[in-house]
């Protein structure tokens, strides 16, 4: 009676580890497909046709196939901005707006996997860097641009400045509400013993890309001498707090860095709308237009 007990006992133990570890790799499997499939929201451009914005769809064809549904509107001033939105979101009117009133040429698009844009997943930064040089050479073959920007929120912000490192026709960078390494960005929100390295184990497995070549932080020195202007929020739940601070140190100069205290992510703005256009305008008229 004692050995069948303890074959009982040690038969159940086996079985409640056997499903708890089936339970966490579907947990961790869910949890990176949440990160490859992000939702498509589907830009509606009600924000430009309100302030009457001129602009023309075009589609950007990507280095490895990918075709992505953009927006383009001419600068007045022979300076065009590249406008990269974030995970799970879709072409900023708010900020194309602002630039375009202001005489810049702007070139929003949705990401691979996002909005109407092709591609079946999202690489949260890596592949889409692809997405930037397309974007990129579509600005530069258009006639009366002697100058390019870029302005990027939250995972479009980390993809331009790894874009920005290898590509120096982007001239001035503007990040708002990056994440510094993907290792980090894992680590903040999945902060689970058994979970967190599952996750990371399978998502590198389903994309074939190792974290730690998703880390703007590696790259960002890269940029100088032309400048970036880092913005945060010490509140921010999406990526770290420390995120921008951890960049600043990392860039080399000409950089600036804007941190705000109990905003949520991407939300500076919301939180002063005139500081941000004054900084945000400021800061592409003096390097890129020489006021």
């Amino acid at each position: 009676m004692k050995r069948l007990g303890a074959r009982s006992i040690l038969k159940i133990t086996i079985t409640a580890i056997l499903a708890l570890a089936a339970l966490t790799l579907l947990a961790g499997y869910a949890e990176v497909d949440n990160i490859l499939r992000p939702p498509r929201n589907i830009p509606q451009g009600k924000t430009l046709r309100k302030f009457n914005i001129p602009y023309q769809n075009v589609e950007l064809v990507t280095e490895d196939g990918v075709h992505l549904a953009a927006w383009y509107t001419p600068p007045k001033k022979g300076a065009v901005i590249l406008v990269a939105h974030g995970f799970g979101d879709q072409r900023p009117e708010w900020v194309y707006e602002m630039l375009a009133r202001k005489g810049y040429g702007v070139l929003a698009w949705d990401a691979r996997a996002h909005g109407e844009s092709g591609g079946e997943i999202s690489t949260v930064g890596y592949l889409e860097v692809f997405d930037v040089k397309a974007a990129l050479d579509y600005t530069l073959a258009q006639p009366n641009v002697e100058r390019v920007g870029a302005w990027g929120g939250s995972m479009g912000a980390a993809t331009l400045i790894r874009a920005a490192a290898q590509y120096p026709e982007i001239e001035a960078l503007f990040v708002d509400s990056s994440f510094a390494s993907m290792e980090d960005e894992f680590d903040y929100l999945v902060p689970y013993p058994i979970l967190n390295p599952l996750a990371k184990f399978l998502a590198e497995i389903r994309t074939g890309i190792p974290l730690d070549d998703v880390s703007p932080v590696n790259v960002i020195a890269r940029i100088s001498p032309r400048p970036v202007y880092i913005v945060h929020s010490r509140a921010d739940k999406v990526a770290p707090p420390d995120a921008g601070q951890v960049l600043y140190e990392a860039a080399r100069e000409p950089k600036f860095l804007w941190l705000e205290g109990e905003v949520p992510h991407q939300q500076i703005f919301l939180s002063n709308p005139q500081r941000y256009k004054k900084r945000l305008i400021g800061f592409f008229d003096e390097w890129l237009l020489g006021d």
